[in-house]
């Protein structure tokens, strides 16, 4: 690349004979200016910014040490080389303090100066080469602790990853992740036209309105789950700014798909009050989503088969949801007669629009129970047979017949939440307890072990015991390990293979920050009373 040369000295023969004697085009120079001073040079050094300065130290208004200081200031990646006629040690002492590139006596020959910007180039050449490999390399650093942070939250999320070991990751990433309650929101956001070229931008700036809104409330952290959808885990320190997050944001996600004209499919998690609980959290976001599209879907086609007299019509579905939640089969009958009266207008025998909109109300109480009993409401039995107990539907009494059988099934749900997976749950956990020194013991190995798919037992084990398989699978561990310690001689490296941990630095820095003690402090001390290590939780988490 030329570089850009600008010289001042107040002989104006110098001048001319620097400028004249050099071919500087030949040479790979672009002589871009000269002055007779700094006063004079320095609006024109700022206009033309040149890569390298000569200047003589002794000038009239503004000499060479003053220029060279303002222009060190103004233009710092310009090379200063001063000039002077005048052997003292004080003048390169000053030049060296401003930070000038070379400091040379007078007369200099074409020759001397040919050469010497020369070496000045190269300089220039290899600071800029290493400031590009320095702003390479901090993009590439930036770009791994962004994946890897995405990576995390993934593995969160997916409950791939213990807590502790979550914590200790996100240290190194420079990244927060303890709080007093986190929740899980998934968007999906489509621009509603096939093949939109500007799909990405208005993604993002969908994706910005609602990370602004998320910022009033909370923290959070975010990966993209896919080019449409966003995994965002919410976490406050504060006991009741999820939960009025969550209330509101329906409504703020309809208000910002309003304005947009986009089409945003949201999921709302269960608020946690441990990191492991993310994974939990993730799941019923994502059942959430599924099922508030399902609704959508419906609603959408009610009303387009609807005319304007029955779109008066109305349920309060939340009311009945409430209701199913919080009430008892005695109340059932008043409060079904009194709920179902708004249904008395409708023929029957030649309108549909009364079946969709109990299909819809079906649609809200299913999403409640999963939501409330998780896999208790989870059978496409029941929902088959709720459907065609809906078409055999012919009059107000059998409305109130069929909510009634509603109600009854999700009291059912209630009912047999607990413990339904118990023995799935128990044979899972005897099964990591008879092999955690296995390396690599993994959730799959479970899922074989008990004849189920792994994303089912992940699913199963986070609901029913509110933990992750990773986490429960590490604490055994730990455990496993302190009983060593107490009843045997063996090395830490030792113990850290016999239960499964290749890698003795990891298993250190693990068991530290479970049990808040290191290895040595646990020997010497024992167990400690007040320690913050119990059943199926974490020092930090």
């Amino acid at each position: 690349m030329v570089k850009k040369i600008f010289f001042v000295d107040d002989e104006i023969v110098i001048r001319e004979n620097i400028r004249a004697c050099i071919d500087w085009e030949k040479e790979g120079f672009n002589y871009c200016g000269d002055a007779p001073d700094g006063e004079f040079a320095l609006p024109l050094i700022e206009e033309h910014k040149p890569d390298i300065l000569i200047t003589d130290i002794k000038m009239p208004f503004m000499n060479g040490l003053e220029l060279s200081a303002i222009v060190r200031k103004r233009l710092p990646n310009t090379k200063i080389v001063l000039l002077s006629g005048h052997d003292e040690f004080e003048y390169a002492r000053q030049a060296l303090r401003i930070g000038v590139e070379d400091y040379c006596l007078k007369p200099l020959g074409s020759a001397d100066i040919i050469r010497l910007l020369r070496e000045v180039a190269v300089k220039i050449d290899r600071e800029t080469e290493q400031k590009m490999k320095i702003e390479q390399l901090n993009r590439s650093l930036t770009e791994k602790e962004h994946a890897s942070g995405e990576q995390l939250i993934a593995q969160l999320c997916g409950g791939f990853i213990a807590s502790a070991e979550a914590i200790e990751l996100a240290s190194t990433l420079g990244l927060s992740l303890l709080a007093r309650q986190y929740a899980v929101i998934l968007t999906d956001i489509r621009s509603g036209v096939e093949g939109n070229p500007d799909e990405h931008s208005l993604i993002s700036r969908i994706e910005s309105d609602i990370s602004a809104l998320f910022e009033e409330h909370a923290e959070y952290l975010t990966c993209k789950r896919s080019r449409t959808e966003t995994v965002w885990v919410l976490k406050s320190d504060h006991s009741t700014r999820l939960q009025k997050l969550c209330e509101m944001l329906t409504e703020a996600i309809k208000q910002i798909e309003a304005s947009s004209g986009s089409g945003i499919s949201i999921g709302i998690g269960g608020i946690q009050d441990r990191l492991q609980g993310v994974h939990t959290s993730f799941l019923e976001a994502e059942e959430d989503k599924h099922w508030r599209r399902l609704t959508e879907q419906h609603r959408s086609a009610l009303f387009e088969m609807s005319n304007s007299f029955e779109r008066d019509l109305y349920l309060d579905r939340d009311g009945f949801t409430e209701f199913l939640a919080i009430g008892s089969p005695r109340q059932a009958e008043a409060y079904i007669r009194q709920f179902a009266a708004g249904l008395a207008a409708i023929d029957w025998s030649t309108s549909l629009f009364g079946y969709y909109i109990l299909n819809d109300l079906t649609f809200e109480v299913i999403r409640k129970a999963r939501k409330l009993y998780r896999a208790a409401a989870s059978t496409e039995e029941s929902i088959e047979t709720l459907k065609r107990m809906i078409r055999s539907v012919k009059s107000l009494d059998e409305v109130c017949e069929y909510l009634a059988r509603l109600a009854e099934l999700f009291w059912k749900w209630r009912a047999d939440s607990a413990g339904k997976y118990g023995e799935l749950i128990a044979q899972a956990k005897a099964f990591m307890q008879a092999n955690y020194g296995k390396e690599g013991l993994s959730l799959q190995d479970a899922a074989d072990h008990v004849n189920v798919s792994a994303s089912h037992l992940s699913k199963v084990f986070s609901q029913e015991t509110g933990q992750t398989f990773i986490d429960f699978l590490m604490m055994t561990r730990i455990r496993k390990a302190m009983e060593l310690m107490q009843s045997t001689n063996a090395k830490s490296y030792e113990i850290a293979n016999e239960v499964g941990y290749n890698d003795p630095h990891y298993f250190s820095n693990l068991f530290k920050r479970v049990t808040g003690m290191t290895i040595r402090e646990f020997r010497k001390h024992g167990w400690q009373q007040d320690s913050p290590f119990g059943e199926g939780g974490t020092k930090d988490a």
